[in-house]
């Protein structure tokens, strides 16, 4: 597996032992958007800094796609603590991202970080932007029944998820690109493999230098 800069970098700093997002508004202000006939609580736009100081304290997630060499793409979704930034699940499907791929990745960052439980121990933050598979009425009613609080980024501004962004440049450019995808079966059978390289070994600085895993472990 080839890697990148970064990771050479610090790999030899270790060595070395040396310190490194108009028509929406026209809309509102004129009544002129839908109302919704069942209000979900806790639902709020998230404008402001997505990092936090603390694990399990807000999760964000988001999705992209695997062009492979034949033509065929890989769909993948996937969550992230926007504190440590560890990978705690994902899904990957050749079809749509659902909204039952949603539920499923959160039931299994619930399972992974806390063990089979039915509810969050305490009120987490789930960041992501508009997208259908996230704004559909099943996924917002099973991620609150399950404890989460609702963020969603501003219309027309996916930036407000930066960190998902960040990550989702970052595996393209240190794996996809890296790496021999010439269909949609190589693409996810590499997949797990990238993910726990990139939890295990993938400096960030704003951990200082450290990995996800190699963060959380302190």
């Amino acid at each position: 597996m080839q890697v990148g800069k970064h990771r050479i970098t610090v790999s030899a700093s270790i060595l070395k032992q040396i310190n490194h997002k108009r028509i929406y508004r026209i809309m509102k202000q004129n009544d002129l958007l839908l109302t919704r006939a069942e209000p979900l609580q806790n639902d709020r736009t998230h404008e402001g800094k997505v990092i936090v100081s603390e694990s399990n304290v807000r999760w964000c997630s988001d999705g992209f796609e695997i062009k492979c060499w034949n033509g065929e793409k890989v769909r993948v979704i996937f969550s992230l603590d926007c504190c440590d930034r560890e990978i705690m699940s994902y899904a990957a499907t050749t079809a749509g991202i659902s909204s039952e791929m949603v539920c499923d990745v959160l039931i299994q960052s619930m399972e992974q970080r806390f063990g089979v439980v039915s509810h969050l121990p305490h009120m987490i933050e789930w960041l992501t932007d508009n997208g259908s598979c996230y704004i559909a009425h099943p996924t917002r009613v099973f991620a609150q029944s399950l404890g989460f609080r609702i963020c969603t980024t501003p219309i027309r501004s996916p930036q407000s998820n930066g960190m998902a962004e960040a990550f989702v440049k970052t595996f393209k450019r240190d794996y996809v690109y890296l790496n021999d995808v010439p269909d949609a079966e190589t693409g996810m059978r590499c997949l797990p493999t990238w993910i726990e390289d990139y939890n295990c070994n993938h400096p960030h600085s704003g951990l200082k230098m450290r990995s996800p895993r190699e963060f959380r472990s302190l």
